[in-house]
């Protein structure tokens, strides 16, 4: 007789590739003292893969393409040059890199770490949206914190 399974607890679901080299991208940051947070969204309409915060304040952006065709239907990539010192994609070794517009930056990893093979010149942020970005990367970075302790917790009043 079959028996369906029962489906994973959130925690346990396999990841996506993208999310994969997306944490193998936060450890390569967090190994160079930045604090990565995944899916962060800057404006309304954008979403990047990861944001490092660096400890002198720098803000890089990396774009986790797991394919060539994940790579070339991206349209927005662009909009999130405005909104980082620095701008990174970052590929599995498979990927063809040449493929990659060359003023940014590249990580080539996997699930386990990442390293920096071109390390992008740094176009620095407007006080302005450096005080913006450092905002909201905190206050996204605080409400998962306190999801993490109480997953019922409801940030509509903030």
């Amino acid at each position: 007789m079959f028996t369906p399974m029962q489906p994973l607890p959130p925690d346990q679901q396999p990841l996506a590739p993208g999310m994969v080299l997306a944490r193998g991208v936060s450890r390569c940051l967090s190994s160079l003292g930045f604090a990565p947070l995944t899916e962060f969204v800057p404006a309304r309409g954008l979403r990047v893969d990861v944001m490092g915060l660096g400890p002198k304040g720098e803000i890089w952006v990396i774009e986790c393409k797991s394919s060539r065709s994940d790579f070339m239907s991206d349209q927005k990539w662009q909009g999130y040059l405005e909104w980082c010192d620095r701008f990174f994609w970052a590929v599995g070794p498979e990927f063809p890199t040449e493929i990659l517009p060359e003023p940014s930056g590249l990580l080539l990893g996997d699930g386990y770490g990442a390293e920096i093979l071109r390390m992008p010149d740094a176009m620095p942020l407007a006080p302005a949206r450096r005080r913006a970005v450092l905002q909201g990367f905190a206050r996204q970075a605080a409400l998962r914190l306190a999801r993490t302790y109480d997953p019922n917790f409801d940030a509509a009043g903030f």
